[in-house]
Protein backbone atom coordinates (compact mmCIF):
# COMPACT_ATOMS: atom_id res chain seq x y z
CA UNK A 1 0.00 0.00 0.00
CA UNK A 2 1.55 3.27 -0.92
CA UNK A 3 2.72 5.16 1.96
CA UNK A 4 0.16 8.13 2.62
CA UNK A 5 1.86 11.71 3.28
CA UNK A 6 -0.32 13.34 5.14
CA UNK A 7 1.35 16.74 4.94
CA UNK A 8 -0.34 16.95 1.82
CA UNK A 9 -3.95 15.93 2.55
CA UNK A 10 -5.11 19.55 3.09
CA UNK A 11 -6.19 22.02 1.11
CA UNK A 12 -3.78 24.33 -0.94
CA UNK A 13 -4.19 27.36 0.46
CA UNK A 14 -3.13 26.08 4.19
CA UNK A 15 0.09 25.78 2.92
CA UNK A 16 0.59 29.19 3.51
CA UNK A 17 -1.27 29.81 6.79
CA UNK A 18 1.49 29.54 9.20
CA UNK A 19 2.94 32.85 8.14
CA UNK A 20 -0.97 34.70 8.53
CA UNK A 21 -1.35 33.99 12.51
CA UNK A 22 -0.34 37.10 14.73
CA UNK A 23 3.50 37.37 16.05
CA UNK A 24 3.30 35.55 19.34
CA UNK A 25 0.86 33.14 18.20
CA UNK A 26 1.29 29.68 20.96
CA UNK A 27 -1.59 28.09 20.47
CA UNK A 28 -4.74 27.70 18.58
CA UNK A 29 -8.24 26.11 19.44
CA UNK A 30 -10.36 24.40 16.67
CA UNK A 31 -14.16 22.79 16.95
CA UNK A 32 -16.35 20.65 14.78
CA UNK A 33 -20.24 21.32 15.14
CA UNK A 34 -23.38 20.91 12.56
CA UNK A 35 -24.81 24.04 12.48
CA UNK A 36 -28.56 22.82 11.29
CA UNK A 37 -29.13 20.60 8.03
CA UNK A 38 -32.15 18.20 7.47
CA UNK A 39 -31.79 15.93 10.93
CA UNK A 40 -32.13 18.18 13.91
CA UNK A 41 -29.77 16.42 15.61
CA UNK A 42 -26.40 14.36 14.95
CA UNK A 43 -25.19 10.89 15.88
CA UNK A 44 -21.48 11.44 15.96
CA UNK A 45 -19.45 8.36 14.34
CA UNK A 46 -16.27 7.71 12.55
CA UNK A 47 -13.15 9.53 14.65
CA UNK A 48 -11.62 6.65 16.08
CA UNK A 49 -11.33 5.26 12.74
CA UNK A 50 -9.77 8.16 11.24
CA UNK A 51 -7.02 8.49 14.42
CA UNK A 52 -6.48 4.83 13.94
CA UNK A 53 -5.60 4.97 9.93
CA UNK A 54 -4.21 8.74 9.70
CA UNK A 55 -2.86 10.48 12.71
CA UNK A 56 -0.51 7.31 14.48
CA UNK A 57 1.58 7.01 11.69
CA UNK A 58 4.47 9.74 11.59
CA UNK A 59 5.66 12.02 9.23
CA UNK A 60 8.85 11.14 7.80
CA UNK A 61 11.34 12.68 6.44
CA UNK A 62 10.59 11.52 2.80
CA UNK A 63 7.36 13.22 3.50
CA UNK A 64 8.85 16.99 4.17
CA UNK A 65 11.09 16.42 1.52
CA UNK A 66 8.03 15.40 -1.01
CA UNK A 67 5.61 17.92 0.14
CA UNK A 68 8.00 20.52 0.04
CA UNK A 69 8.89 19.91 -3.82
CA UNK A 70 5.26 19.56 -4.57
CA UNK A 71 3.78 22.95 -3.19
CA UNK A 72 6.77 24.83 -4.24
CA UNK A 73 5.74 24.03 -7.53
CA UNK A 74 2.41 24.32 -6.85
CA UNK A 75 2.85 27.95 -6.19
CA UNK A 76 2.79 28.05 -2.20
CA UNK A 77 5.24 28.42 0.90
CA UNK A 78 6.32 25.55 2.35
CA UNK A 79 7.10 25.24 6.12
CA UNK A 80 9.90 23.23 6.36
CA UNK A 81 11.08 24.14 9.74
CA UNK A 82 7.60 23.56 11.43
CA UNK A 83 7.52 19.81 9.67
CA UNK A 84 10.82 19.64 10.21
CA UNK A 85 10.62 20.81 14.12
CA UNK A 86 7.30 18.23 14.49
CA UNK A 87 9.87 15.31 13.32
CA UNK A 88 13.19 16.19 15.27
CA UNK A 89 10.83 16.87 18.74
CA UNK A 90 7.64 14.45 18.44
CA UNK A 91 8.92 11.65 16.77
CA UNK A 92 6.73 12.49 13.77
CA UNK A 93 3.61 12.38 15.56
CA UNK A 94 1.54 15.77 15.68
CA UNK A 95 1.84 17.46 18.93
CA UNK A 96 -2.26 17.76 18.72
CA UNK A 97 -5.01 17.19 21.81
CA UNK A 98 -8.13 15.91 20.47
CA UNK A 99 -10.96 15.67 22.05
CA UNK A 100 -14.85 14.80 21.24
CA UNK A 101 -18.48 13.69 22.44
CA UNK A 102 -18.20 9.58 22.55
CA UNK A 103 -18.92 7.87 19.75
CA UNK A 104 -22.47 7.37 19.31
CA UNK A 105 -23.95 10.02 21.24
CA UNK A 106 -26.48 11.56 19.75
CA UNK A 107 -25.76 15.45 19.99
CA UNK A 108 -28.53 18.50 19.13
CA UNK A 109 -27.05 20.31 16.13
CA UNK A 110 -25.36 23.85 17.16
CA UNK A 111 -23.34 22.38 19.62
CA UNK A 112 -19.60 21.51 19.55
CA UNK A 113 -18.75 17.35 18.73
CA UNK A 114 -15.14 17.49 18.83
CA UNK A 115 -12.28 20.31 19.85
CA UNK A 116 -8.55 20.31 18.74
CA UNK A 117 -5.98 21.94 20.05
CA UNK A 118 -2.03 22.36 19.12
CA UNK A 119 0.44 21.28 22.57
CA UNK A 120 3.50 22.01 21.37
CA UNK A 121 3.38 26.65 21.04
CA UNK A 122 5.55 26.46 18.28
CA UNK A 123 3.10 25.15 16.40
CA UNK A 124 -0.06 27.20 16.05
CA UNK A 125 -0.71 26.85 12.77
CA UNK A 126 -1.24 23.29 12.73
CA UNK A 127 -4.91 22.50 14.32
CA UNK A 128 -6.56 24.08 11.36
CA UNK A 129 -3.82 22.40 8.76
CA UNK A 130 -5.28 19.14 9.67
CA UNK A 131 -8.97 20.59 9.03
CA UNK A 132 -9.76 19.39 5.72
CA UNK A 133 -8.81 15.74 6.43
CA UNK A 134 -10.14 16.20 10.15
CA UNK A 135 -13.35 17.50 9.14
CA UNK A 136 -13.88 14.91 6.44
CA UNK A 137 -13.29 12.28 8.90
CA UNK A 138 -16.20 13.38 11.03
CA UNK A 139 -18.48 14.91 8.71
CA UNK A 140 -18.89 11.84 6.90
CA UNK A 141 -19.83 8.85 8.73
CA UNK A 142 -21.60 11.17 11.20
CA UNK A 143 -23.81 12.10 8.32
CA UNK A 144 -24.68 8.57 7.23
CA UNK A 145 -25.10 7.27 11.04
CA UNK A 146 -27.52 10.54 11.31
CA UNK A 147 -29.50 9.30 8.67
CA UNK A 148 -29.08 5.61 9.22
CA UNK A 149 -30.55 6.23 12.55
CA UNK A 150 -33.50 8.14 11.28
CA UNK A 151 -34.68 5.43 9.05
CA UNK A 152 -34.47 2.72 12.06
CA UNK A 153 -36.85 5.27 14.17
CA UNK A 154 -38.94 5.56 11.06
CA UNK A 155 -39.08 1.38 11.21
CA UNK A 156 -39.55 1.54 14.52
CA UNK A 157 -42.18 3.21 15.02
CA UNK A 158 -44.70 1.34 12.35
CA UNK A 159 -43.05 -1.91 14.11
CA UNK A 160 -43.98 -0.73 17.48
CA UNK A 161 -47.51 0.25 15.31
CA UNK A 162 -48.21 -2.55 13.22
CA UNK A 163 -45.97 -6.05 14.58
CA UNK A 164 -45.82 -7.64 17.30
CA UNK A 165 -42.04 -7.46 18.44
CA UNK A 166 -38.97 -5.23 17.26
CA UNK A 167 -37.08 -8.16 17.33
CA UNK A 168 -36.38 -8.22 13.42
CA UNK A 169 -35.54 -4.01 14.01
CA UNK A 170 -31.56 -5.10 13.66
CA UNK A 171 -32.11 -6.41 10.22
CA UNK A 172 -34.86 -4.46 8.51
CA UNK A 173 -32.33 -2.02 6.74
CA UNK A 174 -29.57 -3.52 4.79
CA UNK A 175 -26.87 -2.05 3.11
CA UNK A 176 -26.93 -2.28 -0.61
CA UNK A 177 -24.42 1.13 -2.00
CA UNK A 178 -21.05 -0.22 -1.99
CA UNK A 179 -21.51 -0.05 -6.15
CA UNK A 180 -23.17 3.43 -5.74
CA UNK A 181 -20.24 4.85 -3.75
CA UNK A 182 -17.54 7.58 -5.07
CA UNK A 183 -14.44 4.84 -3.60
CA UNK A 184 -13.85 1.55 -1.68
CA UNK A 185 -12.88 4.04 1.17
CA UNK A 186 -15.99 5.30 1.59
CA UNK A 187 -18.14 2.11 1.07
CA UNK A 188 -15.95 1.08 4.17
CA UNK A 189 -16.57 4.24 5.66
CA UNK A 190 -19.95 4.78 5.47
CA UNK A 191 -21.21 1.55 5.33
CA UNK A 192 -19.61 0.82 9.27
CA UNK A 193 -21.62 3.93 9.98
CA UNK A 194 -25.06 2.68 8.85
CA UNK A 195 -23.78 -0.41 11.17
CA UNK A 196 -23.90 1.42 14.16
CA UNK A 197 -28.05 1.29 13.94
CA UNK A 198 -28.09 -2.10 11.85
CA UNK A 199 -26.95 -5.48 11.75
CA UNK A 200 -27.41 -5.83 8.11
CA UNK A 201 -24.94 -5.34 4.85
CA UNK A 202 -23.95 -6.31 1.78
CA UNK A 203 -21.07 -3.88 2.05
CA UNK A 204 -17.73 -6.83 2.55
CA UNK A 205 -15.27 -2.95 3.33
CA UNK A 206 -18.05 -2.42 6.35
CA UNK A 207 -17.20 -5.81 7.91
CA UNK A 208 -13.48 -5.38 7.26
CA UNK A 209 -13.26 -1.77 8.75
CA UNK A 210 -15.18 -3.22 12.11
CA UNK A 211 -12.63 -5.39 12.33
CA UNK A 212 -10.03 -3.60 12.05
CA UNK A 213 -10.68 -0.11 13.70
CA UNK A 214 -13.67 -1.37 15.99
CA UNK A 215 -12.81 -4.83 17.71
CA UNK A 216 -15.74 -6.41 16.19
CA UNK A 217 -15.08 -9.70 14.50
CA UNK A 218 -18.54 -9.93 12.66
CA UNK A 219 -20.30 -6.53 12.52
CA UNK A 220 -23.34 -7.35 10.00
CA UNK A 221 -24.56 -10.18 8.20
CA UNK A 222 -25.60 -11.34 4.65
CA UNK A 223 -28.21 -14.18 3.21
CA UNK A 224 -27.36 -15.96 -0.27
CA UNK A 225 -29.49 -13.51 -2.91
CA UNK A 226 -30.24 -13.48 -6.71
CA UNK A 227 -29.41 -11.17 -8.89
CA UNK A 228 -30.41 -10.59 -12.42
CA UNK A 229 -28.09 -12.64 -13.88
CA UNK A 230 -28.49 -15.59 -12.16
CA UNK A 231 -32.04 -15.59 -13.14
CA UNK A 232 -31.83 -14.69 -16.78
CA UNK A 233 -29.15 -17.06 -17.72
CA UNK A 234 -32.02 -20.19 -17.61
CA UNK A 235 -34.67 -17.81 -19.72
CA UNK A 236 -37.96 -16.82 -19.42
CA UNK A 237 -39.13 -20.13 -20.10
CA UNK A 238 -37.33 -22.15 -17.92
CA UNK A 239 -37.81 -18.89 -14.91
CA UNK A 240 -39.51 -21.39 -11.92
CA UNK A 241 -36.46 -23.68 -12.50
CA UNK A 242 -34.53 -20.52 -11.76
CA UNK A 243 -36.19 -20.34 -8.48
CA UNK A 244 -36.64 -23.92 -8.27
CA UNK A 245 -32.53 -23.91 -8.10
CA UNK A 246 -32.20 -21.08 -5.49
CA UNK A 247 -34.59 -23.60 -3.35
CA UNK A 248 -31.99 -26.38 -3.77
CA UNK A 249 -28.97 -24.32 -3.12
CA UNK A 250 -29.65 -22.55 -0.30
CA UNK A 251 -33.44 -23.43 1.41
CA UNK A 252 -32.80 -24.87 4.37
CA UNK A 253 -34.38 -25.45 7.81
CA UNK A 254 -33.99 -21.74 9.77
CA UNK A 255 -31.70 -20.08 6.61
CA UNK A 256 -33.04 -17.27 4.68
CA UNK A 257 -32.85 -17.17 0.91
CA UNK A 258 -33.46 -13.53 -1.45
CA UNK A 259 -35.40 -13.62 -4.22
CA UNK A 260 -35.21 -11.06 -7.26
CA UNK A 261 -38.31 -11.80 -8.98
CA UNK A 262 -39.26 -9.19 -11.49
CA UNK A 263 -36.88 -10.32 -14.50
CA UNK A 264 -39.74 -10.12 -16.75
CA UNK A 265 -43.13 -10.34 -14.77
CA UNK A 266 -43.59 -9.64 -11.01
CA UNK A 267 -46.94 -10.64 -10.91
CA UNK A 268 -46.41 -13.80 -13.00
CA UNK A 269 -43.62 -14.99 -10.58
CA UNK A 270 -46.01 -14.69 -7.78
CA UNK A 271 -49.21 -15.86 -9.07
CA UNK A 272 -47.57 -18.70 -10.90
CA UNK A 273 -44.16 -19.48 -9.52
CA UNK A 274 -44.34 -18.98 -6.11
CA UNK A 275 -47.49 -19.40 -5.56
CA UNK A 276 -48.29 -22.28 -7.36
CA UNK A 277 -45.84 -24.12 -9.02
CA UNK A 278 -42.96 -23.54 -5.91
CA UNK A 279 -45.97 -23.42 -3.54
CA UNK A 280 -45.39 -26.51 -1.71
CA UNK A 281 -41.62 -26.45 -1.81
CA UNK A 282 -41.65 -22.67 -0.10
CA UNK A 283 -43.92 -23.92 2.75
CA UNK A 284 -42.05 -26.96 3.29
CA UNK A 285 -38.74 -26.03 3.13
CA UNK A 286 -38.26 -24.84 6.85
CA UNK A 287 -36.39 -21.57 4.92
CA UNK A 288 -38.14 -17.87 5.01
CA UNK A 289 -37.83 -17.32 1.41
CA UNK A 290 -37.56 -13.15 0.79
CA UNK A 291 -39.30 -12.24 -2.99
CA UNK A 292 -37.78 -9.15 -4.22
CA UNK A 293 -39.11 -6.41 -6.25
CA UNK A 294 -36.72 -4.01 -8.03
CA UNK A 295 -38.74 -2.14 -10.23
CA UNK A 296 -41.31 -0.22 -10.43
CA UNK A 297 -43.01 2.38 -8.07
CA UNK A 298 -41.97 1.40 -4.93
CA UNK A 299 -44.97 2.25 -2.83
CA UNK A 300 -47.72 0.19 -5.19
CA UNK A 301 -45.50 -2.45 -5.84
CA UNK A 302 -44.70 -3.55 -1.97
CA UNK A 303 -48.43 -3.23 -0.96
CA UNK A 304 -49.46 -5.10 -4.73
CA UNK A 305 -46.54 -7.42 -3.62
CA UNK A 306 -47.82 -8.61 -0.26
CA UNK A 307 -51.46 -9.11 -0.96
CA UNK A 308 -50.39 -11.20 -3.99
CA UNK A 309 -48.28 -13.13 -1.61
CA UNK A 310 -51.29 -13.25 0.52
CA UNK A 311 -53.81 -14.41 -1.67
CA UNK A 312 -51.40 -17.44 -2.42
CA UNK A 313 -50.24 -18.21 1.35
CA UNK A 314 -52.62 -16.78 3.94
CA UNK A 315 -51.81 -14.82 6.51
CA UNK A 316 -52.15 -14.31 10.46
CA UNK A 317 -52.82 -11.02 12.22
CA UNK A 318 -50.64 -9.34 14.90
CA UNK A 319 -51.85 -8.82 18.01
CA UNK A 320 -53.16 -4.96 16.93
CA UNK A 321 -54.71 -6.43 13.66
CA UNK A 322 -52.64 -6.13 10.87
CA UNK A 323 -51.78 -8.81 8.50
CA UNK A 324 -48.53 -10.12 8.82
CA UNK A 325 -47.25 -12.93 5.78
CA UNK A 326 -46.42 -16.34 6.82
CA UNK A 327 -42.81 -16.58 9.00
CA UNK A 328 -41.17 -18.24 6.40
CA UNK A 329 -42.16 -15.89 3.69
CA UNK A 330 -41.07 -12.04 3.55
CA UNK A 331 -40.57 -9.33 0.90
CA UNK A 332 -37.41 -6.79 0.62
CA UNK A 333 -37.44 -3.64 -1.62
CA UNK A 334 -34.17 -2.26 -2.23
CA UNK A 335 -34.87 -0.35 -5.76
CA UNK A 336 -35.99 3.28 -4.71
CA UNK A 337 -35.21 3.38 -1.39
CA UNK A 338 -34.93 6.57 0.87
CA UNK A 339 -35.64 7.99 4.17
CA UNK A 340 -38.94 9.18 2.42
CA UNK A 341 -39.81 6.42 0.67
CA UNK A 342 -39.29 4.10 3.76
CA UNK A 343 -41.80 6.52 5.50
CA UNK A 344 -44.21 6.15 2.31
CA UNK A 345 -44.10 2.74 1.65
CA UNK A 346 -44.99 2.11 5.80
CA UNK A 347 -47.25 4.79 5.85
CA UNK A 348 -49.32 3.05 2.83
CA UNK A 349 -48.63 -0.32 4.23
CA UNK A 350 -50.50 0.46 7.53
CA UNK A 351 -53.55 2.25 5.28
CA UNK A 352 -53.74 -1.22 4.24
CA UNK A 353 -54.02 -3.14 7.18
CA UNK A 354 -50.39 -4.65 6.79
CA UNK A 355 -47.93 -5.36 9.50
CA UNK A 356 -44.61 -3.51 8.82
CA UNK A 357 -42.89 -6.51 9.58
CA UNK A 358 -43.39 -8.07 5.98
CA UNK A 359 -40.97 -6.37 4.70
CA UNK A 360 -37.31 -5.16 5.09
CA UNK A 361 -35.50 -2.88 3.02
CA UNK A 362 -32.10 -2.01 1.26
CA UNK A 363 -30.49 1.37 0.49
CA UNK A 364 -27.66 2.21 -1.72
CA UNK A 365 -26.73 5.47 -3.05
CA UNK A 366 -29.27 7.27 -0.36
CA UNK A 367 -27.68 5.66 2.57
CA UNK A 368 -23.98 6.80 1.35
CA UNK A 369 -23.71 8.67 -1.59
CA UNK A 370 -26.70 11.10 -1.84
CA UNK A 371 -25.43 13.36 0.81
CA UNK A 372 -23.00 15.84 1.79
CA UNK A 373 -21.22 18.08 4.38
CA UNK A 374 -23.99 20.18 4.09
CA UNK A 375 -26.68 17.97 4.76
CA UNK A 376 -25.81 18.51 8.97
CA UNK A 377 -24.00 21.70 7.70
CA UNK A 378 -20.82 20.64 9.14
CA UNK A 379 -18.11 22.85 9.76
CA UNK A 380 -14.73 23.47 11.84
CA UNK A 381 -13.96 26.76 13.17
CA UNK A 382 -11.01 27.94 15.19
CA UNK A 383 -12.41 29.70 18.54
CA UNK A 384 -9.39 30.91 20.51
CA UNK A 385 -6.04 31.44 20.40
CA UNK A 386 -2.88 32.25 23.05
CA UNK A 387 -0.80 34.69 21.90
CA UNK A 388 1.99 35.45 24.02
CA UNK A 389 0.92 33.79 27.34
CA UNK A 390 -2.87 35.42 26.98
CA UNK A 391 -5.74 33.51 25.81
CA UNK A 392 -8.22 35.81 23.50
CA UNK A 393 -11.62 34.52 22.15
CA UNK A 394 -11.71 34.50 17.94
CA UNK A 395 -15.00 34.10 16.29
CA UNK A 396 -16.77 35.23 12.61
CA UNK A 397 -19.98 36.55 12.49
CA UNK A 398 -20.80 37.65 8.94
CA UNK A 399 -23.86 39.72 8.37
CA UNK A 400 -24.49 38.46 5.28
CA UNK A 401 -25.41 35.05 6.88
CA UNK A 402 -25.93 35.06 10.52
CA UNK A 403 -26.47 31.20 10.14
CA UNK A 404 -22.18 31.33 9.85
CA UNK A 405 -21.97 32.68 13.22
CA UNK A 406 -19.03 30.70 14.81
CA UNK A 407 -18.78 30.17 18.51
CA UNK A 408 -15.91 31.96 20.61
CA UNK A 409 -13.55 31.01 23.29
CA UNK A 410 -12.48 26.86 24.36
CA UNK A 411 -15.68 24.92 24.53
CA UNK A 412 -17.07 22.25 26.80
CA UNK A 413 -19.99 20.29 26.43
CA UNK A 414 -22.46 19.31 29.20
CA UNK A 415 -25.32 17.35 29.44
CA UNK A 416 -28.23 19.14 31.80
CA UNK A 417 -30.29 17.03 34.29
CA UNK A 418 -33.29 17.37 32.04
CA UNK A 419 -30.89 15.84 29.47
CA UNK A 420 -30.70 18.59 27.29
CA UNK A 421 -27.16 19.26 26.02
CA UNK A 422 -25.51 22.90 26.10
CA UNK A 423 -22.08 24.39 24.79
CA UNK A 424 -20.83 26.04 27.27
CA UNK A 425 -17.30 27.91 27.28
CA UNK A 426 -14.81 25.86 29.23
CA UNK A 427 -14.43 27.92 32.02
CA UNK A 428 -17.70 27.84 33.19
CA UNK A 429 -18.52 24.03 33.92
CA UNK A 430 -18.67 24.89 37.51
CA UNK A 431 -18.34 21.15 38.09
CA UNK A 432 -20.57 19.86 35.89
CA UNK A 433 -19.31 16.95 33.49
CA UNK A 434 -17.76 17.82 29.89
CA UNK A 435 -19.17 15.47 27.88
CA UNK A 436 -16.14 15.96 25.56
CA UNK A 437 -13.21 13.52 26.57
CA UNK A 438 -9.62 13.99 25.52
CA UNK A 439 -8.75 10.65 22.50
CA UNK A 440 -5.89 11.65 21.15
CA UNK A 441 -2.67 13.45 22.02
CA UNK A 442 0.39 13.83 20.82
CA UNK A 443 0.32 10.75 18.61
CA UNK A 444 -1.59 8.84 21.23
CA UNK A 445 -4.58 7.14 21.24
CA UNK A 446 -6.69 7.72 24.69
CA UNK A 447 -10.00 5.94 23.72
CA UNK A 448 -10.21 2.49 21.85
CA UNK A 449 -13.64 1.54 22.09
CA UNK A 450 -15.71 -1.35 20.38
CA UNK A 451 -18.60 -1.25 18.11
CA UNK A 452 -20.43 -3.37 20.36
CA UNK A 453 -20.09 -0.06 23.52
CA UNK A 454 -20.73 2.49 20.35
CA UNK A 455 -24.07 0.10 19.35
CA UNK A 456 -25.50 0.54 23.09
CA UNK A 457 -24.41 4.25 23.36
CA UNK A 458 -26.76 4.71 20.38
CA UNK A 459 -29.55 2.45 21.11
CA UNK A 460 -29.78 4.34 24.57
CA UNK A 461 -30.40 7.59 22.43
CA UNK A 462 -33.32 5.90 21.02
Amino acid sequence: MTHHNLILDTDSYKASHYLQYPPGSEIVSSYVESRGGDYPASLFFGLQLFLKKYLLHPIRGSDIDEAEELLSAHGLPFNRAGWQHILDAHGGYLPVEIEAVPEGTLVPNHNVLLQIRNTDPTTPWLPTYVETALLRGVWYPTTVATISRHCREVIRRYLEETADSLDSLPFKLHDFGARGVSSGESAAIGGLAHLVNFQGSDTVASVVAARRYYHEPMAAFSVPAAEHSTITAWGPEREADAYNNMLDQFARPGSLVAVVSDSYDLWHAIDAHWGDTLKERVEQSGATVVIRPDSGDPVAVVCETIRRLMNRFGWHLTTGGYRLLPDYLRVIQGDGISPSTIEAILEAMKGQGLSADNVAFGMGSSLLQRLNRDTLQFAMKASAIRVSGSWRDIYKAPKTDSGKASKKGRLALVKNPDGVFKTVPEGELEGRENMLRTVFRDGELLVDESLGEIRMRGSEEG
